[in-house]
């Protein structure tokens, strides 16, 4: 007989948008989706390692812009959760009724998911005129931190 967390868990599955998602982010995934018994697919355009388990896999997807993108919004299901830090990305999935999760631990939802697009529009428009906007600090402890704890929130309402 199944608990409440292994028939649930059946039915969420977590996407990772996985090209650019940081090696210590996918520990912490791997280790989750053992945990919890939660489907883990990534999704890459180049060949990935994973651990052997009967719970994560990966798909690798042709090269070109948005093809991993394009193949997990047509993957993901109501509930899923997509780990992505492509605002447009995450939008499409939120549109879909799925969850969006950055690798720094921000949560997305349909109320900052528009804020977070025209930001990102105003930097694209930025920096095609010139300006330098600088990336992205690198991934810090307390990101991973918050990476940990959001997942394991979303992860603990399973049961």
């Amino acid at each position: 007989m199944f608990t409440v967390d292994r028939v649930w868990s059946r039915y969420l599955k977590i996407w990772v948008d996985a090209d650019a998602c940081p090696i210590v982010i996918k520990d912490i995934l791997f280790k989750a989706a053992e945990r919890t018994q939660t489907q883990l697919t990534l999704v890459a355009n180049q060949p990935l390692r994973v651990p052997g388990s009967r719970y994560i896999k990966s798909i690798q997807v042709q090269a070109g812009f948005d093809v991993a993108d394009n193949e997990i919004v047509k993957l993901v299901e109501e509930a899923d959760l997509v780990i992505t830090s492509d605002i447009p990305l995450a939008d499409e999935v939120l549109e879909k009724g799925g969850q969006a999760l950055s690798p720094r631990g921000e949560l997305f939802t349909l109320s900052n998911i528009k804020s977070r697009l025209n930001m990102r529009d105003f930097l694209d428009t930025m920096r095609a005129s010139g300006e330098h906007t600088g990336g992205p600090p690198p991934l810090s402890q307390s990101d991973r931190q918050q990476f940990a704890n959001h997942l394991d929130r979303i992860l603990s309402k399973l049961g």
